[in-house]
């Protein structure tokens, strides 16, 4: 019994010291440009959202009621508390993220990319002409 709970604590140690492989620059690079696009997708496309919303809310009751709630919630000391901590929790967790997305690239360029890195590059290739169409990155 104790031989085998000092196995398992001996594997574990070792899975815990194993180094994960670090990532290619160029995979780093092209995995922040594919990030980049996609923030910008998604802000080109929430400020659309808010450009075709704003007109149906002006002119209407519920409309002026969900701004009149809105800025009472920005001008509210519990909601810029939790905003201030919140933002100060991601800050605190960047670094961790980095981490983390940092050893997930890793591992994916050293095990994955070997075999589905090619079909996954032209899958990326072959759908971006269709965000470009329906979610475009410039405005």
């Amino acid at each position: 019994m104790k031989l085998t709970i000092a196995l398992i604590l001996a594997l574990q140690v070792s899975v815990c010291v194993r180094a994960t492989p670090e990532p290619d620059k160029e995979l780093v690079e092209k995995y922040e440009g594919l990030k980049a696009t996609f923030i910008k997708r998604l802000v080109v496309a929430a400020e659309k959202l808010k450009e075709a919303l704003q007109p149906l809310l002006e002119g209407s009751p519920t409309g002026s009621q969900a701004k009149e709630i809105i800025e009472e919630l920005q001008k509210s000391p519990r909601v810029q508390s939790a905003v201030k901590i919140i933002s100060g929790v991601a800050s605190e967790l960047e670094p961790v993220v980095e981490k983390g997305r940092l050893s997930l690239l890793g591992v994916y360029g050293h095990y994955l990319r070997p075999y589905v890195g090619e079909h996954l590059d032209k899958a990326i290739k072959n759908i971006q002409p269709v965000l470009d169409t329906v979610l475009p990155h410039e405005g």
